[in-house]
């Protein structure tokens, strides 16, 4: 058996499945649903060749191999651990850790510069690494080498942990004197002409379909939902660039709430409710199960949602 083609993340559901002896309580445990933890107690019977846990009168009960397997397993996971967290105790006023994290442009435009003032008072000597979503992979996060993900997620693998970091609404940005503005109203939004950000996902992106307009998001989604469709004259993946492009007198910007009132103070701009529902999304903070008990890890992590809960209360 070749380690590569093993996710540690089994390793991990073993140990508290072989703790717990219920596949319920052990999914509770590492914040999974149930099928997520049955379906990974198959496959591990899949590597071992063995049932494991084999139902009984009193529960879930450990084959002769499961038992020979958790004081190795046990021994093997708190190694690791010391590897990923060589020191008993975390002092953030201390440490020099690098913190790799992949943020989404959205992410970074709305939480990234909060969090940054913060740790500049409390942390002043780590480092931050932030990726782009195109830059990394699940198979990157499931074994550690990025410490966390801040994105809006269409899927995510079952193992992972994840908190929602905030809900947020879309709004439209328009040049004071774009005619649309006097009346602003779904006629007027359908005859202008807009600008189209991305809605950032894992992976490398490629370039739009205009025809498509199903694939494009939630904004165009919800549109055709009421039989409509906009017109989009500009692509872009940078949540920066709308308030840019949206000085010009025609276009229209339809962004989440909290990047469109990053302009709240530009005179040439004004914010405004989209003349049509669209449905609100999450931003996610989504974490590998083999960080979830690292302490320097857990303070970020408490950081960031704190960093994330003055944001709203203010906002």
């Amino acid at each position: 058996m070749i380690l590569k083609n093993i996710d540690l993340n089994l390793l991990i559901f073993l140990d508290v499945l072989l703790r717990e002896k219920n596949v319920t309580r052990a999914a509770e445990q590492l914040g999974i649903t149930q099928p997520a933890m049955s379906n990974g107690l198959k496959r591990l019977r899949t590597i071992f060749d063995d049932p494991l846990l084999i139902r009984s009168s009193e529960g879930m009960t450990p084959t002769e191999r499961a038992l020979e397997l958790q004081p190795l397993l046990r021994q093997a996971l708190s190694d690791i651990q010391k590897v990923l967290e060589p020191n008993q105790s975390f002092d953030p006023k201390e440490s020099n850790r690098m913190f790799r994290i992949m943020a989404s442009d959205y992410a970074e435009a709305t939480i990234v510069p909060s969090l940054v003032k913060e740790l500049r008072k409390s942390a002043p000597n780590i480092v931050l690494d932030f990726l782009t979503p195109s830059d990394v992979s699940y198979k990157d996060m499931e074994q550690g080498r990025v410490d966390m993900a801040i994105n809006r997620f269409n899927e995510m693998p079952q193992s992972f942990h994840q908190v929602t970091v905030w809900t947020d609404s879309f709004s439209c940005l328009l040049n004071r004197k774009n005619p649309a503005a006097e009346s602003f109203t779904l006629e007027s939004y359908l005859a202008a002409q807009h600008i189209w950000v991305s809605k950032t996902g894992m992976g490398v992106g490629f370039g739009m379909n205009p025809e498509k307009s199903g694939q494009l998001g939630w904004i165009d989604q919800a549109l055709q939902g009421i039989g409509e469709k906009r017109k989009i004259s500009i692509f872009t993946r940078h949540y920066q660039m709308p308030a840019l492009i949206a000085e010009s007198n025609d276009l229209i910007a339809t962004l989440p709430t909290r990047v469109a009132l990053l302009q709240a103070n530009n005179t040439k701009l004004v914010v405004l409710p989209p003349p049509f529902v669209i449905s609100p999304f999450e931003l996610k903070m989504a974490w590998s199960p083999l960080l979830q008990p690292n302490l320097a890890h857990k303070w970020l992590r408490n950081l960031i949602m704190g960093v994330a809960k003055k944001i709203e209360e203010t906002s």
